[in-house]
């Protein structure tokens, strides 16, 4: 997991004012598998969103690349999860740290 980009912003998941990390839909490490680049873009494998660290761990620790590659590539599978939805709520309610 990269935290490259780093900015403040509403997180699009726990709705916390907090440093964002930029997550890619489609994770990186799986972008050079035949599969991935044949059936998309280049731009559609570097798309991403910003979000808070928390969610961003939340969501590396209850699936793997290959998941996340495959299920969960866009912000609708991200927010329709059960598991994940169950940790975003649980973010909500933590204390923004500033020194992310």
């Amino acid at each position: 997991m990269t935290t490259k980009r780093l900015k403040s912003g509403t997180c699009i998941f726990c709705s916390r004012m907090a440093l964002l990390t930029f997550h890619h839909l489609i994770p990186k490490k799986v972008h050079r598998r035949k599969f991935f680049k044949k059936n998309y873009s280049k731009d559609e494998l570097h798309r991403g969103i910003d979000i808070c660290r928390l969610c961003h761990i939340g969501i590396h620790d209850l699936y793997d690349e290959m998941q996340l590659a495959k299920v969960f590539n866009t912000v609708e599978t991200l927010k329709n999860d059960e598991a994940l939805l169950k940790h975003f709520n649980w973010v909500a309610k933590q204390k923004v740290v500033v020194s992310e």
